[in-house]
């Protein structure tokens, strides 16, 4: 019987969503954080659930050839592959989403997934900083403990430096009512807006204090205990032009927006998922948010879309964003699964970019009864993902492609884009 603070030598055998790798105990599967697959490591037992341990390397006895020495400290900011060379990471990535598809989903990729890579430094184009006694950072895992954003290299120099410079004067001014910074900057990081989350009114000497901070385009807070908010100057908008099939798609973005956060490679996954469209068809975009793939695909296939978003704040940059389509983008501000329960469209294809926690049972549903001839799912949950999959199979449908994009690398996440083709049609 394994307890809390036992230390075991274990051979780490493969990976497992959400950063450990997986080692047995007379049968037990032990979660381990910090090893690699082949490994031999010590790693002492941390806690113990149901049929499974989570435990954390504490030495190394036989090291892979893909170690290196973490920069960082791999709970911060959630950088638990930083241990790990840059390339097996990938592979690494890639096996994680071939193993949730056969072990939930019961499928066997078309073809061998190949995760496509990013640059390591400087990806990261949206960020939450918390701040807690005058210092802003990410929450250590598993914690409320700040550690310091800087060191993960997620985000720009320039970013941790506005950032603390706004920490450093809400310190000064004695406010203590402000806890989270959400950040939001276009690839060129000469647009940068910046939203105060507050629990409790804020002075407005103390933001006025504010002003002037680096390359900060616009900042805004929230007033009514969050109901509202209000813009103390600039901006709370930045704006990117991708170049899609020839053709320029400005999409602009409030900063507290949902949108695909690494800015290297942005327009690679948008061309990846417009090439899945067929030109000139027509198109529903589920959870469509500001519109990256409904207005690029209007702009660049040519397709007729209905792009639906939930979320007031995205559905407003939506609106704005599709008038370059020249009205072959139609904007629905709707829940998809109450959407879906009414609409009689029968696309050529459908995108869904649902939340980590996948699509809910109403909305799969409805998106089945839509009977798109294809379906394209972009998905930062590799086993939500598969798990839909799953349904969608028995729906009718193939799946006929997937792969990956390392939006967050040194992180265990990995952007999965599988397309499915109706065969019952």
């Amino acid at each position: 019987m394994l307890s809390p603070g036992q230390v075991l030598s274990l051979s780490i055998e493969k990976p497992a969503a959400g950063g450990a790798m997986i080692g047995r105990v007379d049968g037990l599967v032990v979660l381990v954080g910090g090893a690699i697959p082949g490994e031999r490591v010590t790693a002492r037992i941390e806690k113990v659930g149901k049929g499974v341990a989570y435990a954390q390397t504490t030495a190394i006895g036989e090291p892979s050839p893909d170690r290196r020495d973490p920069f960082v400290d791999p709970r911060c900011g959630g950088c638990g592959y930083s241990h790990i060379v840059y390339p097996r990471q990938l592979e690494i990535k890639a096996q994680v989403v071939t193993d949730a598809f056969s072990r939930i989903g019961r499928i066997t990729l078309p073809k061998v997934l190949r995760v496509t890579g990013s640059q390591e430094d400087g990806y990261r184009m949206r960020a939450r900083f918390h701040l807690h006694d005058g210092a802003a950072g990410f929450f250590r895992e598993g914690t409320h403990e700040i550690c310091d954003a800087r060191i993960s290299r997620q985000i720009l120099p320039s970013t941790s430096d506005a950032v603390e410079a706004i920490a450093d004067r809400l310190r000064a001014s004695g406010s203590r009512d402000v806890s989270d910074l959400d950040v939001s900057e276009n690839v060129a990081a000469s647009e940068r807006a910046i939203h105060l989350t507050t629990t409790g009114p804020v002075a407005g000497t103390q933001l006025s204090a504010l002003r002037d901070i680096g390359v900060v385009t616009g900042l805004s807070h929230d007033v009514e205990g969050g109901h509202r908010h209000e813009v103390l100057y600039g901006t709370p908008y930045v704006t990117d032009t991708l170049t899609i099939d020839s053709r320029p798609v400005a999409l602009r973005r409030h900063v507290l927006a949902f949108f695909q956060a690494n800015r290297f490679l942005l327009q690679h996954l948008v061309e990846h998922v417009c090439g899945r469209i067929d030109r000139n068809g027509t198109v529903v975009d589920l959870y469509a948010g500001v519109g990256v793939f409904a207005v690029s695909a209007a702009v660049a296939r040519g397709s007729r879309v209905v792009a639906v978003e939930g979320d007031r704040v995205a559905a407003r940059d939506l609106e704005a964003n599709q008038e370059q389509a020249q009205g072959a983008v139609e904007t629905v501000h709707q829940s998809v699964e109450v959407f879906t329960e009414q609409t009689s469209l029968r696309p050529d294809a459908l995108i869904v970019d649902p939340p980590r926690t996948g699509m809910s049972k109403a909305a799969l549903s409805g998106a089945i009864n839509l009977r798109a001839r294809r379906i394209v799912y972009v998905s930062c949950d590799v086993a939500t993902l598969a798990r839909d999959a799953r349904r969608l199979v028995d729906a009718g449908y193939e799946l006929t492609q997937i792969d990956g994009f390392d939006l967050f690398p040194n992180t265990p996440h990995v952007e999965a884009i599988a397309e499915f083709e109706n065969v019952r049609m």
